[in-house]
């Protein structure tokens, strides 16, 4: 079934749009959370939440890219059950070390003012993400985004795992020496 037309689903409260959201993307999310929570009990319930959350913000929200708008939602109650399970450890955990790489990048700020500058940082990984070759951008989203480790991306490109880590390594270093230029401080 076509994106619009499960929306619409869900604009009707139609039970169907679930099984038919599931159908879809159910394989897409469950891979997300597993890349994040690494266990794939707890990657099919968070299905379920990103179900449910679909259910409550369908209507108002019209996502104009639904497999986008479910992938950040799956990937957001991935790390909240991530943050809950894992409150007060560290470990050799693939999540943690994505986290740590681009720490510096993240705040998560709460004011307004922080607010703002996380969307002004947004647009501005966006549009750097833009201006890098495609197979860097691919292999900078599959890591920082899916959260996939650099022998999965390495698997899936057929590059070496010291090529994707280089690569990896090089392209945050072109992103906060982008971001320095923008006045952003790190």
């Amino acid at each position: 079934m076509e994106d619009e037309k499960i929306i619409e689903l869900y604009f009707y409260r139609s039970e169907d749009a679930i099984p038919e959201t599931e159908e879809k993307f159910g394989k897409l999310c469950v891979q997300i959370a597993k890349n994040i929570l690494g266990n794939e009990e707890d990657a099919k319930e968070c299905l379920n939440d990103v179900l449910l959350a679909l259910w409550n913000t369908i209507p108002p929200k019209r996502p104009e890219n639904f497999s986008a708008y479910i992938g950040k939602i799956s990937r957001n109650i991935a790390l909240n059950n991530f943050r809950k399970k894992n409150a007060g450890k560290r470990g050799g955990n693939e999540t943690f070390s994505v986290l740590d790489e681009i720490s510096e990048f993240v705040s998560g700020g709460e004011t307004p003012e922080e607010k703002i500058e996380e969307t002004e940082l947004i647009s501005e990984i966006n549009s750097f993400l833009a201006s890098i070759p495609a197979e860097k951008r691919k292999i900078f989203v599959a890591r920082y985004w899916f959260f996939e480790s650099a022998e999965e991306i390495s698997k899936r490109t057929g590059k070496s795992r010291i090529f994707i880590r280089n690569t990896l390594n090089r392209t945050r270093n072109q992103l906060k020496k982008h971001l320095k230029e923008r006045g952003f401080e790190l």
